[in-house]
């Protein structure tokens, strides 16, 4: 499920719900506009798009508190996120970066500038380094340490970026199509009126934009919909990760146990498969000895972000999914008995 949070009701999806419909995938709309309320986690979503609105990312508005926790949670399990406007300042936010006051409105028909860092981005790369776009902001925001910068113009340096290798912001209205103009010239008559020609212009801009505006939007669409299944398993697992070892702290003995029972040679080869890896794998360590090898498996750690406690048990990952695969398979192998 792609989750979309609406905050006025002229600012929707527009031309990033045309894209996602065209792939088949399946929507989810919360309008805080007309109360609706923000999820409270990320475990069945596969994508995240966060649209603008009138209020400022930098004050508290009904909602925002809630997005801002819906933002990182689907940062911490990797989601695909698109924000817009607002929706890319609450990214930021929620990211580590600061929303804050620009230097007066920027409305109208405009150039952005693609980065050197645009040229090789999943949804960018094919974007040509300047494209008339339409602009309609006042605020700005200071990107997190480790955020990419995609675009950029001289006014508003941070136009678009990524953060990690899967979230997306653009302050720009990538997303306007034939009714969008219209839409925000009737919700913002006062701002329309300072950018002569944003409604009279808008066909000819849009016949220019259309293209690289649908390319951007379709690969997104396909980028969620090729990492669909691992993303619903790791925003799953992500949440409940985090008080995975307190829950069971007490099971270590279980684990030395079973292996124990194994009655493992010195020098055998054994595949350690399962949530429970870190716990068992000083035990077969114990029992294969020097000469063996020990391939630890933690599926825990497929699908949701390594921990320091983790990291420090689990001496051997494998990236092979099946025993088949793995270089174990010119051996003997040996799966743990031990309680998952």
């Amino acid at each position: 499920m792609i989750q979309i949070v609406e905050h006025a009701p002229r600012e929707g999806p527009y031309a990033i719900g045309a894209a996602i419909e065209a792939a088949g995938l399946p929507t989810r709309v919360c309008r805080t506009w007309a109360g609706d309320p923000v999820p409270d986690t990320a475990d069945d979503l596969v994508g995240l798009v966060v649209m603008g609105g009138a209020m400022a990312a930098y004050e508290d508005f009904p909602g925002r508190s809630a997005e801002l926790a819906l933002l990182r949670a689907a940062l911490a399990a990797e989601v695909p996120v698109l924000g817009v406007c607002l929706g890319a300042q609450l990214l930021a936010v929620a990211a580590g970066g600061v929303a804050r006051p620009g230097n007066g409105k920027q409305v109208g028909w405009a150039d952005v500038r693609m980065t050197e860092a645009a040229r090789v981005d999943a949804l960018f790369g094919a974007v040509p380094e300047r494209l008339r776009v339409l602009y309609w902001h006042g605020d700005t925001m200071d990107l997190p340490a480790g955020a990419t910068l995609l675009a950029s113009c001289d006014r508003y340096p941070v136009q678009a970026f990524r953060i990690g290798g899967s979230a997306w912001g653009t302050q720009f209205h990538l997303e306007a199509d034939e009714s969008t103009v219209g839409a925000f010239a009737d919700a913002f008559p006062e701002e329309a009126a300072t950018a002569p020609g944003v409604v009279d212009d808008a066909p000819a801009e849009l016949a220019v934009l259309a293209p690289h505006r649908d390319g951007v939007f379709e690969r997104f669409a396909a980028f969620v919909a090729q990492r669909a299944q691992q993303t619903a398993t790791r925003a799953f697992f992500t949440r409940r990760a985090a008080a995975w070892e307190e829950r069971f702290a007490g099971d270590g003995p279980r684990y030395a146990e079973a292996v124990e029972r194994m009655e493992l040679r010195p020098g055998r080869r054994v595949l350690d498969l399962g949530c429970g890896t870190g716990r068992a794998f000083p035990a077969l360590r114990a029992q294969v000895g020097d000469a063996g090898l020990v391939v630890g498996v933690d599926l825990r750690a497929r699908c949701s972000p390594p921990r320091s406690a983790r990291a420090a048990t689990t001496t051997a990952a494998c990236s092979w999914p099946t025993p088949a695969d793995c270089p174990c398979r010119r051996g003997r192998w040996t799966r743990s008995s031990a309680p998952a």
